[in-house]
């Protein structure tokens, strides 16, 4: 059985989720005002990760340590990666493929760490089961989008949340792509 894939994730009000560089400088202020913003309770809930070879490269690099040692982590990428821990797989396959094996590896609620491109793969794929995404008062005007290509897919709104910083976190779930039709 696959294990839920949710995307959590900050983006900015016109949907980019970083720089055109990658950079996501512009989140230090929202980090910056004291509040969780619900992210401790999310990652206690997943037991896996899911991401993309730059999102993994990103990752590494802003925070020096591997932040998340206590999870597995598979990282889709074509070349072998340097892993910060023995938690860490790199793999060249297909997200359905990455699932089975987090599956394997006792995984029931995976986070799709980041990465447009990523995301909208899932999506397209049937995947995705929720989607979390943390709307931050900002505008950056170009940079790397929410879903990286135009995809149709209903959505339900299970809950919402605002906090004192201007961030507004709205939770979905993925309905399946024949309730487009309905």
């Amino acid at each position: 059985m696959k294990p839920q894939l949710i995307y959590y994730v900050a983006a900015s009000l016109d949907g980019y989720i970083a720089r055109p560089d990658g950079r996501v400088d512009w989140l230090h202020e929202v980090d910056s005002s004291g509040d969780d913003h619900g992210y401790p309770a999310f990652y206690q809930s997943i037991d896996g990760l899911l991401m993309g070879r730059a999102t993994y490269d990103m990752t590494r690099n802003l925070t020096g340590n591997w932040p998340y040692p206590d999870k597995a982590c598979l990282v889709l990428a074509r070349n072998p990666i340097d892993a910060a821990t023995s938690n860490i797989q790199g793999r060249h396959c297909t997200p359905a493929d990455a699932l089975d094996e987090l599956a394997e590896r006792g995984c029931k609620r995976v986070w799709l760490v980041g990465g447009g491109s990523l995301a909208a793969n899932c999506l397209a794929a049937g995947l995705l089961d929720e989607l979390v995404v943390n709307v931050v008062p900002y505008l950056l005007g170009a940079g790397i989008p929410l879903f990286s290509t135009g995809l149709e897919r209903p959505l339900r709104l299970v809950g919402e949340r605002r906090f004192d910083s201007g961030l507004i976190q709205m939770h979905y779930q993925v309905l399946p792509e024949a309730a487009l039709a309905g």
